[in-house]
């Protein structure tokens, strides 16, 4: 009985003291959450770091206290460590791939090649940034559908970020035979230019003689426009140049097949 009751007292004193450093250590943390939470809310870091920092803070501080709350009531603490360390093993061997894109997450969240409202390129895929997540990215692309990319895709792949510069240079391609002239066609074509007010005077556009084909000159055009306007300019630049080039009787050359008694003539094929 003796013995009885010093075990329950070392246990009670034990629980007592793990129960009263809990306690206080818990407060403690709360007192220091709250200058963490208000110098985080006042950064310039994006709104998911700062709860993905918060969160950690939170967790990391109260494993400190329940650790030194266990280590003063006399609890084998490296035990526990070790077990805790083997799980967290096999538990990561597991997961790698969980893993691998929770790290890229964290290059993503802090480096921030990309951020939300981005126009990005990557995989084979256009779309614009909506969220960082610290395990996928969401995007939705041009046709609205949504695409949720694992983060190690976009730190391991090459991503275009079309929106960090603000502008984009529209490339645009026609051909016109050889018969035009070049100083007509090219003085047709900038005035288009200058007709659209969604092209930007700097950097210049310019317009050049690219190749030459078999059945004409390619043309090659460069005008620059905002991020946002880009796809407004390459299409409304496509269709009025065919109507400048109609209007001014520019030809663009086309193939055209000769017949022979009713069949393709074999080697008339002309352009």
């Amino acid at each position: 009985m003796d013995d009885f009751q010093k075990t329950m007292q070392t246990l009670g004193m034990n629980f007592l003291r793990f129960a009263i450093v809990l306690v206080i250590g818990v407060l403690v943390v709360r007192l220091i959450l709250i200058p963490v939470k208000r110098l985080l809310l006042k950064s310039k870091l994006d709104h998911t770091a700062k709860t993905f920092l918060f969160s950690s803070c939170k967790v990391l501080l109260y494993a400190v206290i329940v650790v030194s709350a266990l280590g003063t009531a006399n609890v084998n603490i490296s035990s526990i460590l070790t077990a805790l360390g083997a799980a967290a093993l096999t538990a990561g061997l597991a997961i790698q791939d969980t893993l691998k894109n929770f790290v890229s997450g964290i290059i993503l969240l802090f480096n921030k090649p990309i951020s939300a409202g981005d126009l990005i390129q990557v995989d084979g895929y256009e779309g614009k940034v909506e969220s960082i997540r610290l395990f996928y990215t969401k995007i939705v692309l041009l046709d609205n559908r949504v695409l949720q990319l694992p983060n190690c895709k976009l730190t391991s792949n090459n991503v275009v970020n079309c929106s960090e510069a603000g502008t984009r240079r529209v490339d645009l391609t026609f051909s016109v035979s050889y018969e035009d002239s070049i100083a007509k066609v090219k003085s047709v074509i900038y005035d288009v230019i200058a007709a659209d007010p969604q092209i930007l005077d700097v950097p210049e556009a310019k317009v050049y003689i690219a190749e030459h084909l078999d059945s004409g000159l390619k043309i090659t055009v460069f005008v620059w426009a905002n991020q946002e306007d880009y796809y407004a300019v390459k299409f409304r630049m496509t269709e009025n140049v065919k109507k400048a080039f109609d209007k001014n009787g520019i030809t663009i050359p086309y193939p055209h097949i000769q017949l022979v008694n009713g069949s393709p003539a074999e080697g008339k094929k002309t352009e």
